[in-house]
This record gives C-alpha cells, sequence and structure tokens, in this order.
C-alpha cells in the first residue's frame, strides 16, 4: 500500500495489528518451556550421574537403583517434565512450519498422542520395576 493511501485509513496502527493475531497462550507456553527447562537441568545432572555410575554394573544392581523410592520418584518426574517440554518444543515447530492449518492440527495431535504414549509407557516401566 503506498503512503499516501496509508494516510488516508483510519485505523491506527494498534487496531490494524489487532486482527492479525495474538499471542492468547503464548506467554503461558514461552513460561512453561522456561519452567520446565528449569526443572530438567537438575534432573538431567542427576540421571547423568546415577547411569554414569551403573556403568558396567550387573542388571540385578540397576534394577535396585531404579527401585528405589528415590530413584523412581526422580524418574517419573524426569520422564513426565522431559516428555511436557518435548511436546510442547515440537508444537513450536510445527506451528511455525507446517502448512496448512489442518495439517498443522493433526500433526501436533500426533507429536502430543505420540509423547503421551511414550511418556506412559516410560513412567509404567518405572512403576513395575519400582512397584
Amino acid at each position: 500500500m503506498s503512503q499516501h493511501h496509508e494516510a488516508l485509513r483510519l485505523q491506527t496502527p494498534l487496531g490494524r495489528v489487532r486482527g492479525l493475531g495474538s499471542a492468547k497462550g503464548g506467554t503461558h507456553h514461552w513460561w512453561m518451556q522456561r519452567i520446565t527447562s528449569m526443572a530438567l537441568l537438575p534432573l538431567t545432572i542427576w540421571f547423568t550421574f546415577g547411569v554414569a555410575g551403573l556403568a558396567g554394573a550387573p542388571y540385578e544392581r540397576v534394577l535396585a537403583w531404579i527401585g528405589h523410592p528415590f530413584h523412581a520418584v526422580l524418574l517419573l518426574l524426569y520422564i513426565g517434565i522431559g516428555f511436557h517440554h518435548t511436546a510442547a518444543g515440537l508444537q513450536v515447530v510445527i506451528e511455525d512450519y507446517v502448512r496448512p492449518e489442518s495439517t498443522r492440527k493433526a500433526v501436533d495431535l500426533l507429536q502430543k498422542a505420540v509423547c503421551l504414549i511414550l511418556a506412559l509407557f516410560a513412567a509404567l516401566a518405572v512403576l513395575r520395576i519400582a512397584v
């Protein structure tokens, strides 16, 4: 649009951008990504050192480590928070790069379902060992 036509518009710049989209849940989504990443940092450090300490250990010792209530709870947190963080990150990629909207919604639903199923299987595996 030329500058002449732009000057004749009766709408303010704010009024023009209001209809172009909104953040809606964007701020919440952004904060959740930060919070889950901060929660994953100590959990990843714990998991890394825990698994490194089990290197070369017999199968029974690994099962005992997973079955210990402290480790089982932290593993369940790691699984839940990790898959939630993964699904939220993939959602951003899908929203930014998948077109058209119908395909985007289908792909997003699929990735959320896959993350949920994998998280449930992982959590059930830990619970089966721990309980």
